[in-house]
């Protein structure tokens, strides 16, 4: 799933590199060293987006993750990254996000629904590089997926159900080890699915494999293990991700993902699996086209709260007038076998039905 980067902050190096500014540089007609210029010399990286939308939907866009709204203008995210990312010895790594989906994401983490905080650490870890090993330590995104938190991640402006069924970060130990250029292995343990902290209950492993063969194909395999220490229960989650470029300007993308989880005195339980699949073509050096279609069976009503099957398709055109911004519209429809999509009939008034459509237009600027 591409995630996460492997960047780091050193705040001794940004105050060393400041400390070289020569008194004279402050002079009348003299260059002053920018903030730029000082994180480029103290080997510090930096980057960050701004993504608004608008977006309306026939309900409430039952089971996506991030557009769970009506009919609305939205702060998606804010995000800024400070890293320094030395090829060998210690780095950390400073990733926050704020807007709607923090909202969405801290939930997740806290595992409380009632959680209203704007502002989230998405990443925060140490690491430390050693010939053909990286170790981390903190909070990192999942390895699953072929979506991202991060909006400028992706291809699409709503996220897939999968993405919806899938865990988004992780806190504890991550180990990467490139047995060649083309291939790495990656073990770990966590507190499990988000939670930043748990008092209780086991961990989870997590076990990766990336293979890049060449620049046409690559491959992505991951699986978690371990009980939820909120649930009780064992839970085993398996996620694969197929990339072919078949041509400069036209790429595929298949995702798979299964996933089982024990009964237990909180849960029933249950399991599921999907398919989702995803067509990019550049069609000039501003406009592209992104489409992606999909199955997700949640038999027993695990992740849904529904036992359905959910299909849907979704196209979205990007536009980039200049580089570093990039307007996309999009049209999506889904569609389940049982009444699981919550629709607004009236302000105060809902009906569950078997299909829900969404409009949505997205601004993304990258700085």
């Amino acid at each position: 799933m591409q995630k996460p980067f492997m960047q780091r902050i050193h705040l001794t190096a940004l105050i060393a590199a400041a400390g070289t500014v020569p008194a004279g540089a402050l002079a009348a007609g003299s260059p002053v060293a920018t903030l730029s210029q000082l994180l480029t010399d103290s080997g510090i990286t930096e980057s960050g987006y701004v993504a608004a939308s608008y977006y309306h939907s026939s309900g409430y866009n039952t089971d996506h993750q991030f557009d769970t709204s009506h009919d609305t203008f939205q702060l998606d995210q804010a995000g800024l990254q400070l890293a320094y990312q030395p090829k060998s010895g210690f780095g950390a790594v400073v990733d926050v996000i704020a807007g709607e989906d923090a909202k969405i994401v801290n939930a997740a983490e806290s595992a409380s629904a009632s959680s209203s905080s704007a502002f989230d650490i998405l990443q925060g870890y140490a690491q430390y590089v050693t010939g053909p090993l990286t170790i981390q330590a903190g909070k990192f995104t999942t390895l699953a997926g072929a979506e991202v938190i991060a909006p400028t991640g992706n291809t699409n402006f709503s996220r897939s159900f999968l993405f919806y069924a899938e865990p988004m970060t992780h806190t504890g130990l991550r180990a990467t080890y490139a047995i060649t250029d083309t291939m790495s292995v990656i073990v770990g343990i966590n507190n499990g699915w988000n939670y930043t902290k748990v008092d209780y209950g086991s961990k989870t492993g997590e076990f990766g494999i990336a293979l890049n063969p060449d620049k046409y194909f690559s491959l992505t395999a991951q699986a978690y293990l371990g009980k939820d220490p909120v649930d009780l229960a064992s839970r085993t989650f398996f996620d694969t991700v197929a990339t072919f470029n078949a041509t400069s300007t036209l790429s595929f993308v298949v995702s798979y993902d299964w996933g089982r989880q024990d009964a237990s005195a909180v849960t029933a339980g249950g399991d599921w699996d999907g398919v989702a699949a995803y067509a990019n073509y550049q069609l000039s050096s501003q406009w592209r086209v992104s489409v992606r279609g999909e199955y997700f069976d949640d038999r027993n009503g695990f992740i849904t709260g529904t036992a359905q099957k959910l299909k849907e398709g979704t196209i979205t055109f990007g536009y980039d007038p200049v580089s570093d911004f990039e307007l996309r519209l999009e049209g999506r429809y889904d569609t389940s076998n049982a009444p699981g999509f919550v629709k607004a009939v009236s302000p105060a008034a809902t009906v569950l039905t078997e299909n829900q459509t969404e409009i949505a237009m997205q601004g993304v600027f990258r700085f």
